[in-house]
């Protein structure tokens, strides 16, 4: 996916988890910040950040704050884009054969999946998962309690019971990825859920992604580990 309008700032607060100020060419900026998510280790003041302007110049904010400079890494931050991109992938990948019916925000049972993908006979939901979290390499999801991402992982198992193939992706939203793990410290539960999830059969993908300041994509050549 792309970006259009992309420019470069300097992070100086966020005072609520919607928006933040940042310095634009010698100014003081509002803008939204397109993950709800604590990215405390992310937005650190001083840091660099992207920034896209919006289409609609009267918006409030008009610039969304959609990547950070983490040391020598890019990380894309924006919530929005780990889907579309699993969207992109899942359909030029050849993963899932030639031409899947691939339908976005699929209610099975009391959850609402991202994906439901059906290709000769296979039939499968696929939730996907931003991760932004990383130390030296290792990759963990989530970075807070989530009990949405629970009752996701429990709503795929029971997709297998029912004949389903079920899929938790986890979509790195940065290079260099060596690992992923579930964040045991910030979610015990989660972390227990995605172990049931192996055990179950639901297949647990971990994709890193290439990031520039106007584009994200997954890397198709690369899987990262995923340690449970």
């Amino acid at each position: 996916m792309k970006y259009g309008q992309v420019e470069k700032a300097r992070f100086l607060e966020r005072p609520n988890r919607f928006v933040a100020w940042v310095e634009l060419e010698g100014r003081r900026q509002i803008c939204h910040v397109k993950n709800t998510g604590r990215c405390r280790e992310l937005l650190v003041p001083g840091c660099a950040v992207y920034l896209e302007k919006a289409r609609n110049p009267n918006r409030r904010t008009p610039y969304d704050l959609i990547a950070v400079e983490k040391g020598d890494k890019l990380i894309n931050m924006d919530s929005a884009a780990p889907n579309k991109v699993f969207g992109e992938w899942a359909a030029q990948s050849g993963l899932f054969g030639p031409a899947p019916l691939i339908r976005p925000e699929t209610v099975h049972g009391d959850s609402r999946f991202d994906f439901y993908i059906e290709s000769q006979s296979r039939r499968i939901f696929a939730e996907v998962k931003g991760c932004t979290l990383e130390d030296q390499g290792r990759c963990l999801f989530p970075d807070a309690p989530t009990e949405r991402g629970l009752k996701h992982l429990n709503g795929l198992i029971r997709c297998v019971e029912q004949g389903y193939e079920a899929m938790a992706v986890f979509v790195i939203q940065m290079e260099g990825a060596r690992s992923f793990s579930p964040n045991d410290a910030a979610d015990p539960a989660f972390g227990q859920a995605l172990r049931r999830c192996r055990q179950a059969g639901v297949e647990i993908l971990a994709l890193e992604c290439h990031v520039s300041p106007g584009a994200v994509a997954i890397r198709p050549e690369i899987r990262v580990p995923v340690l449970l």
